[in-house]
């Protein structure tokens, strides 16, 4: 289990998490929710070893391999789709990745893709780099209703534990994801 216990994180200008508890299992889904300005980003932040607490306590991600998904897409933009996953794997992954995410032209560079599109190959390159717990911040955004549930398919229980950010509970739902609201 991941154990969070009183923790609280903060930028210089503001306070955003304070006193915060929280267990996530072992495995399953989890969706944080709340409005902007709660959080998400910053729980994923910390869980990652992007950020540091100033107070409390966080255990269970010892020996742990973490994938993140950030809210930006941060692709290469000088190479090519299949490149950027290939970064992080093999290429019959990359390949294999590209595919469940219905990227019809791997070799496309990212200028030449919709933003729906780069965020499928950001999507392809978190689950290709592998490992025991995937955080996704706002996985889905820039895809309409019928991609998000195909994506889901394809990334929903391939990952041991997966943490994700969303605004919509629907969006939760396509995962399967138990929601933990941070704004109550």
């Amino acid at each position: 289990m991941i154990r969070l216990s009183h923790v609280s994180v903060g930028y210089p200008d503001k306070k955003v998490l304070e006193n915060l508890s929280l267990i996530f299992p072992d495995s399953g889904a989890v969706a944080l929710m709340a409005p902007s300005g709660y959080g998400k980003t910053t729980l994923l932040r910390v869980l990652a070893g992007l950020k540091t607490i100033e107070a409390g306590e966080l255990s269970g991600l010892e020996n742990k391999k973490i994938s993140f998904l950030f809210q930006e897409d941060r692709l290469l933009p000088w190479v090519s789709a299949e490149k950027n996953v290939e970064l992080v794997s093999d290429s019959e992954k990359a390949r294999h990745w590209l595919k469940q995410m219905e990227i019809p032209d791997a070799r496309q560079l990212p200028h030449e893709m919709s933003g729906g599109m780069r965020r499928r190959v950001a999507l392809a390159r978190a689950m290709a780099f592998g490992g025991d717990v995937l955080l996704l911040d706002e996985p889905f955004k820039g895809l309409d209703e019928a991609l998000r549930e195909r994506v889901a398919s394809h990334i929903r229980d391939v990952y041991p534990l997966t943490i994700l950010s969303v605004h919509d509970s629907a969006e939760a739902e396509l995962m399967g994801a138990k929601i933990v609201r941070l704004d109550s």
